[in-house]
């Protein structure tokens, strides 16, 4: 039996040979059936490519407010109604965004940021906490939640955050800085030092911050706290 080109790819099986079902060969499609099939299937990898793109680009300008907002928050500090209207200019951005996105764990980092941004602690915990689930090695995620934990009075979530911090990146100083921060709060002279000692042999830079840190009050005129961080000259 001669086997057209459409008939050999519809009868082939994995292992390369033709097959039959039922002792029948199955039924062939038209050159024109097959060729609508490809423009179909062409014509929805473009869109697939459009809507991919339009997707990057709405993240991408979410980004960018909340950037607008953290990178002048030290130095150039926004008038709270400025701040507050470029982060929710940042949540409208994020909203039209589908609830089946690829990266929804980045997505709901960024929410939780605008809220945070706008120091509405309590509302960013909601995305905070389910981006933690969908992306246990998100550093920034852990950080965000520890800080906001720690604002609501939640200490112990906050150290809670930040060990999964630090099972995240355990090299990471900042996680171990903050945890001494958490600790020293929490009344935990051993684990506030033993941390506080690991953050400064990753980075000496973090000496600079203590004198000026509140999270430290409770441990300033304590002896041990005084040799670890005295600067040796």
């Amino acid at each position: 039996m001669h086997l057209g080109t459409d008939d050999w790819l519809y009868t082939m099986d994995q292992s390369g040979s033709a097959s039959a079902l039922n002792g029948e060969m199955p039924p062939t499609r038209s050159s024109a059936t097959v060729a609508r099939a490809i423009r179909v299937s062409l014509a929805m990898a473009h869109n697939d490519r459009i809507r991919r793109q339009q997707i990057r680009q709405i993240v991408r300008e979410a980004e960018g407010y909340l950037d607008l907002v953290t990178s002048l928050a030290d130095d150039w500090p926004l008038r709270t109604d400025v701040r507050d209207r470029v982060a929710e200019r940042a949540l409208a951005t994020l909203a039209r965004l589908p609830d089946n996105i690829a990266d929804r764990a980045a997505v709901l980092f960024l929410r939780g940021q605008a809220f945070r941004v706008m120091e509405r602690f309590a509302d960013a915990i909601g995305p905070l906490e389910e981006a933690a689930a969908l992306d246990r090695d998100s550093l920034a995620t852990h950080l965000a939640l520890g800080w906001c934990y720690k604002r609501i009075g939640r200490i112990d979530l906050a150290i809670e955050a930040l060990q999964n911090a630090q099972a995240a990146e355990p090299d990471e100083a900042i996680v171990f800085y903050n945890l001494a921060c958490y600790w020293s709060i929490a009344g935990n002279k051993g684990n506030a030092l033993e941390n506080l000692s690991k953050a400064l042999a990753m980075d000496g830079h973090y000496r600079d911050l203590i004198d000026r840190e509140p999270d430290f009050d409770a441990l300033r005129n304590d002896p041990d706290f005084q040799a670890l961080t005295s600067v040796i000259v």
